[in-house]
């Protein structure tokens, strides 16, 4: 008996210091960027950093000897909000009438498709979304802008709508599809049509979700970086036109911190910790919509704002008809990004590109001969290491949290807290987080150890929700048993619950591989920013796939192997979507049939 008691207190007490490790995780962040931002500010000054206008580092001011420069980030402060603006004007609006096509106006033979083409959308790495924009889209826009160049907000402002667009289609049709039926059978029976059920009475309702997706998805788009970079001209302006180049914070750090020294880089970091602090303002608002949506309860239908527009001015039928085309519009950017690629790159894929030997051989024009076979092991090291220390902290700490707590205690709302905050850091903070510790770590140097542990701090809250929700949908019918047969909490957490969860736990895991092969700004400063040759080991730096691609694309004249990597990442990318979205589809068949025994046992019971 003592000794079960004192297994079921370790295993308790372990479960509880890997939900702890979250807490540890954003303090440190947090600590380790500012420590690193001060002296800077002190140097330039907090209000003449936050408000100067003039980006300059090799520019002479009031500063001598090495911290000559200028560093003032207004200009890309707004930059940042006007992209983020135009971003939520393009895929907030796509988004909001896709999601009420799917929810409410799709035919049912196709909602099943039309819903899993729109999730693949936010499976494709933003690097691709970057390199499409780059070489389709600029040159479109460029016809029609005086410079020729098609960079600027209108530019940005299609890509990062596009990107953010799966997170408000998802969110918006969760909230839309939880609305009680009887609220729209209610406005049936008094004489209201389809489409004015729909808009005055189910879209008020699920307001509140449908502002929580916007909220996140203008999160998604402040924190955008690689696909920003390549195509908003990156000129430090104010973007005054549709066509003029401008600079956003997360663009202004990937530029410069390559060649960053003293100041220089002390002011980048701090450019990070104002993105940072734009995000938590964001996580904040969207804690506020969350709350007031669950303190109305059913109580939210009155005065929506969107349907009392569409009841005033009776355009039910123009809102059905903009369900259907902007769902279509947001199918085929999905089919016209993925087949661009496809086709562009196939054939440059060949045996020796993908597994030639790394060397220094040149073509007939001077032109290197490149292989990406040390870019798709250093890809594979990531994955296998990120993946080796991430999933059995998430799972862990998932326990705990399903398992071992009660609602509203502070432990979990602190957890759960930190979780939030680690999911919506941009990837570029988590790169110079990387940076200022784990490469400093190991002497300074880049390294594949380094990358994996930057990303594995991306990866815990994808597998900790993950692996909760699957924890969640196992009948607590399946636990009491296992007691009532004298089981312990951990021997039925192990034995029982943990294998009725594994599909949904694998379905995070692969989900989880498909987030680190499409991340590229995590690996730019932690593990290698240009092609290089075979890793020898974890200590070693690499280039994953991502990377190669963006490096492949800014050199300009390696545009056919851009293309062919690009076709090789994104075919990965899905697969692995495709891959998650089925174990998905395996669980919750698993669970409803693991529901339908203990129902028919619990009626035989009843008999008896």
């Amino acid at each position: 008996m003592n000794k079960t008691k004192v297994k079921e207190s370790t295993s308790k007490g372990l479960f509880l210091i890997t939900a702890i490790i979250c807490i540890i995780a954003v303090i440190t962040i947090f600590v380790f960027l500012i420590a690193e931002s001060v002296p800077a500010f002190k140097q330039i000054g907090f209000f003449k950093f936050l408000f100067g206008t003039k980006w300059n580092p090799n520019e002479d001011d009031e500063f001598v000897g090495e911290f000559a420069g200028n560093y003032g980030v207004f200009k890309m402060i707004v930059g940042s909000i006007v992209g983020t603006l135009g971003a939520l004007i393009v895929g907030g609006i796509f988004g909001f009438f896709t999601s009420v096509f799917i929810s409410r106006f799709c035919p049912k033979k196709i909602k099943g498709v039309f819903s899993a083409v729109i999730n693949l959308l936010a499976g494709i790495p933003s690097v691709v979304y970057g390199f499409f924009g780059m070489t389709v889209l600029l040159p479109l826009l460029g016809n029609l802008s005086p410079n020729g160049s098609g960079s600027g907000i209108l530019s940005v402002s299609i890509v990062l709508g596009l990107m953010i667009l799966p997170t408000v289609v998802s969110l918006s049709k969760t909230s839309l599809d939880a609305v009680p039926r009887e609220l729209y059978e209610g406005a049936r029976a008094l004489g209201a049509t389809h489409e004015q059920a729909v808009f005055n009475t189910v879209v008020p309702a699920a307001k509140s979700g449908i502002v929580a997706s916007l909220i996140l998805g203008v999160g998604r788009a402040v924190g955008e970086t690689m696909a920003v970079v390549m195509i908003a001209g990156n000129a430090v302006n104010y973007p005054s036109e549709l066509f003029m180049s401008f600079r956003t914070l997360t663009a202004n750090i990937v530029l410069e911190m390559g060649y960053a020294n003293e100041l220089h880089r002390g002011a980048l970091v701090a450019t990070g910790v104002v993105l940072l602090i734009f995000i938590l303002i964001i996580n904040v608002l969207f804690g506020l919509v969350n709350g007031k949506k669950k303190d109305k309860g059913g109580k939210k239908l009155s005065g929506g704002t969107l349907g009392a527009a569409f009841s005033k001015m009776k355009l039910e039928k123009i809102g059905q008809i903009l369900c259907w085309v902007c769902s279509c519009v947001a199918a085929a950017s999905l089919l016209i990004v993925v087949g661009f690629v496809v086709v562009k790159g196939a054939g440059y894929i060949n045996w020796h590109f993908l597994f030639g030997s790394f060397n220094a051989e040149t073509d007939e024009t001077g032109r290197l001969i490149y292989t990406i076979s040390s870019s798709i092991v250093t890809t594979l090291a990531v994955v296998f290491l990120s993946l080796l220390i991430a999933v059995p902290l998430g799972i862990a700490t998932a326990i705990f949290l399903n398992e071992y707590t009660k609602k509203g205690n502070w432990l979990v709302r602190l957890v759960r807290s930190a979780i939030d905050i680690l999911s919506g850091i941009p990837s570029i903070v988590y790169a110079l987080f990387g940076m200022v510790t784990f490469v400093v770590w190991f002497g300074r140097h880049v390294s594949i150890l380094a990358g994996s542990l930057t990303v594995t701090l991306m990866l815990l809250p994808t597998v900790i929700r993950s692996t909760e929700e699957s924890l969640k949908s196992v009948s607590d019918g399946l636990r009491e048993g296992s007691y009532a047969l004298g089981a312990g909490k951990v021997r039925t957490i192990f034995k029982i619950v943990l294998p009725s969860a594994l599909p949904g736990i694998f379905a995070a895991i692969i989900l989880s591989m498909s987030r680190v092969i499409s991340e590229s700004a995590p690996f730019l400063y932690t593990t290698g920013s240009v092609v290089m040759p075979m890793p020898k080991g974890f200590l070693s730096g690499g280039t994953t796939l991502a990377v190669a691609l963006y490096t492949f694309a800014g050199e300009g004249r390696y545009m056919n192997e851009a293309y062919a990597t690009a076709c090789i990442l994104i075919l990965l990318v899905l697969v692995l979507n495709l891959a998650a979205d089925l174990v998905g589809k395996k669980l919750k068949s698993k669970l409803q049939g693991d529901t339908n025994v203990v129902r028919k046992k619990h009626k035989k019971s009843e008999r008896a």
